[in-house]
């Protein structure tokens, strides 16, 4: 998509009064912003750029490379993944303040931060834009699905359909911070399906705030595929480093 047809995300009334009463604070260190939004240039300037990365699946690398050692051995069933940020500090108390602090101000960041890099270096549109559901247990105790609201303003500006429920979670499973990577292959296996009534297109992306090791982005994939889409590519804000 050209760069000058991506729309900005709106600010509502509200927020438009606050700044006017009370200019935007930086919600990483507090002080006054110099950006005309909740994140000062020199904190943005902190944020680590997913620059040298897998070209297959986004793990960031030490040197450029063709694949991962990962992918060498086995691709991911998506075409592509784009994550254009590292998940280190300071994305990461960002990312905190809005997963688990309710933050809108920082989901609203966050969802500005990816739309930046997409005027610098837009990926290739799908036709659809999937976020990663929750299950119905854990959307009740967070109040809130993370990946669906950072990817309502993308999908906006992008002028692309947002298929919230396309996907279903089909059963609760353990937070996959909390396993190796093993036991995060098993507690996913067959956790997700397609809805009954979910009409898809040819060429989706599904979406997530964090891909750690992209075990649940390549679950979502294989879900798809097997449904009958015929190309998925994985979009995530920020992709965390393999564990050394």
């Amino acid at each position: 998509m050209p760069v000058n047809l991506i729309k900005p995300i709106l600010v509502d009334g509200w927020q438009r009064l606050q700044f006017a009463v009370l200019p935007p604070h930086c919600l990483l260190c507090g002080l006054p912003s110099d950006s005309g939004r909740d994140l000062c240039a020199g904190c943005a300037a902190d944020l680590m750029r997913n620059r040298v990365c897998c070209p297959r699946c986004a793990l960031p690398l030490d040197a450029p490379a063709p694949l991962c050692g990962e992918c060498l051995q086995q691709l991911p069933p998506f075409a592509s993944a784009f994550v254009p940020l590292v998940y280190a500090s300071p994305l990461d108390h960002l990312e905190t303040r809005f997963k688990f602090g309710r933050s809108l101000a920082a989901g609203r960041i966050l969802s500005e931060l990816m739309l930046d890099v997409m005027r610098e270096a837009p990926p290739a549109l799908p036709q659809a834009l999937i976020p990663v559901p929750l299950h119905d247990t854990r959307l009740r105790e967070r109040g809130y699905n993370q990946a669906l609201e950072l990817a309502k303003p993308l999908a906006r500006a992008l002028n692309i359909p947002l298929c919230s429920d396309a996907l279903v979670r089909t059963r609760a499973t353990a937070a996959q911070s909390e396993l190796d990577a093993d036991a995060r292959h098993r507690n996913l296996r067959g956790a997700f399906a397609v809805a009954s009534n979910a009409t898809l297109p040819a060429h989706v992306a599904v979406f997530d705030d964090v891909m750690t090791t992209g075990t649940t982005l390549r679950e979502c994939a294989l879900t798809l595929l097997r449904a009958g889409v015929e190309r998925v590519d994985v979009w995530a804000l920020a992709r965390a480093p393999k564990r050394r």
